[in-house]
């Protein structure tokens, strides 16, 4: 969430970079039921005060009439109260973060401005196959029986296919490890206070799938559960930055996306996914971000696939972040980029509802830290490979950096 306090001292820079996104109204909004709530704070502690002192003493009837009203009094004070609290907490908690000045403007994916490219598209005397359309029984993607066994948007992956993907994750990880990430394997059930904390409740309910008899939810990410490592705890300023890496499943409604990517496996609601996720000192996580961006194109030019990479337009950031880069890979059978992966630096947005601070030294005050994520790799890395290293046969060359994690040198087995 956003800092109140410094808001309330500096509105109109608050609103102007709010505005970038869209949120200027809200934020009046949340300004006018903080004033509410303040002004109703005010009035139930004056309040109590007064029935302290009315307590002291020998009382008389008059006081004992007055001690009476005043229980009346503060008692619709204190409702007056709760209900301008849950207000200005709903508010608050549909402010986006306030983005970096250097974010692109606009509020369309459309709008995301070009950094940079690598690679060259490979031209094709034939026409490419997609991931469903390439491999043999040795390796494929099936939709339709995970349909039959689950609903649309779930898929089977079998043999070549599979032993590939399980390669991607691991040469991933390994790849982060070295540059001194701690490895995670996390939980991918949370209770509502980690959804919240993280960005995804209340704006991203829609997307979720809940377990209600349990009162918990399946991420969409393991940003969730690496978020959730340090909630409520008090870091040594030493400690940062800390670093980690995880493997997991996730699960994601994809509401708002019927029709879109409708084909295969790009847009499912299960997918495996390796996610970096960093605590650090206010003033590094700028260098820290482009430290994430670096670590996921280290990774897409071993994997080799031709990509470009984005920043994202301030009104299609998530609302944790306040800046966010993705990585688009070329997919010849749509002749477009694609995102892949993406990393965002959520500054203390996080760390304000996580309740994550640290200090700088024993005797100095406690701060929030910054927060930051990036994905390693999900299976729409693979699908680029098998487009973009396929011949005519079907058959697709897997990457040589794959190959020691258990990865067949290629999917189809033509030879």
């Amino acid at each position: 969430m956003i800092d109140l306090k410094a808001a309330r001292q500096d509105p109109e820079r608050f609103r102007a970079a709010l505005a970038r996104r869209g949120a200027a109204t809200d934020f009046d909004e949340l300004l006018a039921a903080d004033r509410v709530w303040r002004e109703a704070t005010e009035r139930t502690e004056g309040l109590r005060a007064e029935q302290k002192r009315s307590s002291k003493g020998a009382p008389d009837e008059e006081t004992i009439a007055r001690l009476r009203t005043l229980k009346a009094e503060i008692a619709e004070s204190e409702q007056s109260l709760a209900q301008a609290d849950e207000r200005r907490q709903e508010l608050l908690g549909r402010i986006p973060n306030l983005p970096d000045p250097t974010a692109a403007e606009g509020s369309l994916e459309e709008d995301a401005e070009i950094l940079r490219t690598w690679g060259e598209p490979p031209s094709f005397a034939f026409e490419p196959r997609d991931h469903l359309q390439l491999g043999s029984s040795a390796g494929w993607v099936d939709m339709q029986r995970g349909a039959r066994l689950s609903g649309s948007r779930f898929a089977y992956r079998f043999g070549d296919v599979a032993q590939t993907e399980m390669a991607l994750y691991r040469f991933v990880l390994d790849h982060v490890a070295a540059k001194g990430f701690m490895p995670v394997l996390a939980p991918v059930l949370v209770n509502e206070r980690a959804m919240y904390s993280t960005g995804f409740l209340p704006t991203e309910e829609s997307n979720l799938y809940q377990v209600e008899r349990d009162d918990l939810y399946l991420t969409g990410t393991s940003e969730v559960a690496l978020a959730g490592i340090h909630m409520d705890e008090r870091l040594s300023g030493d400690e940062l930055p800390l670093r980690y890496v995880a493997y997991s499943t996730n699960f994601r409604r994809e509401a708002g996306a019927a029709g879109k990517d409708t084909r295969g496996m790009f847009r499912v609601h299960q997918f495996d996914k390796v996610e970096m996720y960093v605590y650090c000192l206010p003033e590094h996580s700028k260098d820290i971000h482009e430290e994430l961006l670096a670590n996921e194109e280290e990774i897409a030019q071993a994997i080799g696939v031709p990509y470009r990479v984005m920043n994202i337009a301030v009104g299609d950031l998530g609302a944790p972040a306040a800046k966010k880069y993705d990585i688009e890979a070329w997919f010849p059978t749509q002749r477009r980029y694609r995102e892949i992966t993406s990393c965002s630096n959520t500054t203390d947005y996080q760390a304000r509802r996580l309740n994550t601070r640290f200090k700088r030294d024993e005797d100095g005050p406690t701060e929030f830290l910054h927060t930051l994520n990036g994905t390693g790799t999900t299976a729409r890395t693979l699908l680029s490979l098998m487009e973009n290293f396929q011949d005519e046969g079907g058959v697709v060359a897997v990457p040589e950096v794959l190959w020691a994690y258990g990865a067949p040198k290629t999917i189809g087995r033509a030879e």
